[in-house]
């Protein structure tokens, strides 16, 4: 194998433990935002790895389409407001995820900071 397809192919596999990396990381963040807001619960470990998967699919859907991305902070009011929007709607989609519009909003903002200070290139 050259050094060209094995470059390749390590970066496909470090691209993948990225996404992986990506994941975890904004479950956890999601899992701390739900922890301190009230009003917002994740019943179990299913239903919040399922939640960050349809936080990310919805976040790179409404960037790729409006160039918008859904960062309570990056983008200000905007993104802040999106960001809401993407926790309320999330509800629809996972069993064992809930939120009211308030704790949709107070989300926003906690998991906005907590996301500042998680080290790493996370969004929502």
């Amino acid at each position: 194998m050259s050094n060209s397809q094995s470059e390749t192919n390590q970066s496909t596999g470090s691209g993948a433990w990225q996404v992986i990396g990506r994941l975890i990381a904004s479950a956890v963040v999601l899992a701390i935002t739900a922890f301190f807001t009230p009003g917002f619960t994740i019943n179990n470990i299913w239903a919040l790895a399922l939640a960050a998967i349809v936080l990310a699919i919805m976040d790179y859907l409404i960037a790729k389409f409006t160039g918008i991305g859904a960062s309570p902070f990056g983008k200000g009011f905007v993104g802040f407001a999106l960001s809401a929007v993407i926790l309320y709607a999330t509800q629809f989609f996972v069993a064992g995820y809930s939120i009211s519009w308030m704790a949709a909003i107070i989300g926003a903002l906690i998991y906005g900071v907590v996301d500042y200070f998680i080290p790493g290139n996370q969004s929502m």
